[in-house]
C-alpha cells in the first residue's frame, strides 16, 4: 500500500493536502495519486464521481487549455483526528479557456479527507461553470 509517510515531514495532513496539490498542477497525477488511499472517494465540480487523481487531470484537459491553483490557504478543522482530519484548500484559479484566453480569479474550495497519511474523500467546487455560461453569453456575473 503507498504511503505518504515514505516521504519525510509529509504526516501533517495540512502538508500531504499541499504535497498532493503540487503534484497534481504540475501534472503528475502518477505521482499525486502516492498520497491517496486506493479506494479514495473524489466528488469533482458537478457532482461528478471520479477515483483517482488522473481522472481529475483528465476532466481538466478537456475543460481547460490549462489550469493552475492559486492557494491562499490551507485549513485543517480543529478536532480532527488522525483517523478523519478534514482540510480545506482555498484560493483561485488561474489559467486559460480551451480558445486560449487567458483567466485569473476563478475561486476555488477543495475538501480533503486525510485518514492515516493518506487522502480518503476530496470534494471539490469552483466558480469555472459559472464562467462558461458567461463566455457562453448564457448568464451574467
Amino acid at each position: 500500500m503507498k504511503n505518504p509517510m515514505d516521504t519525510p515531514a509529509l504526516l501533517d495532513p495540512a502538508a500531504v493536502v499541499d504535497e498532493f496539490l503540487r503534484l497534481v498542477m504540475i501534472p503528475d497525477p502518477q505521482s499525486a495519486s502516492r498520497f491517496t488511499a486506493p479506494d479514495i472517494r473524489i466528488r469533482f465540480t458537478g457532482n461528478r464521481e471520479m477515483h483517482a487523481p488522473g481522472d481529475t487531470s483528465a476532466f481538466n484537459a478537456k475543460r481547460y487549455a490549462w489550469v493552475k491553483k492559486k492557494i491562499e490557504r490551507t485549513e485543517v478543522v480543529v478536532g480532527g483526528t488522525p483517523e478523519a482530519t478534514v482540510v480545506y484548500s482555498l484560493g483561485t484559479l488561474y489559467g486559460a479557456w480551451p480558445d486560449g484566453t487567458a483567466f485569473e480569479g476563478n475561486r476555488y474550495v477543495d475538501r480533503y479527507v486525510v485518514s492515516h497519511g493518506l487522502i480518503v474523500q476530496m470534494d471539490v467546487w469552483n466558480d469555472s461553470a459559472e464562467w462558461l455560461l458567461v463566455r457562453a453569453g448564457l448568464a451574467v456575473l
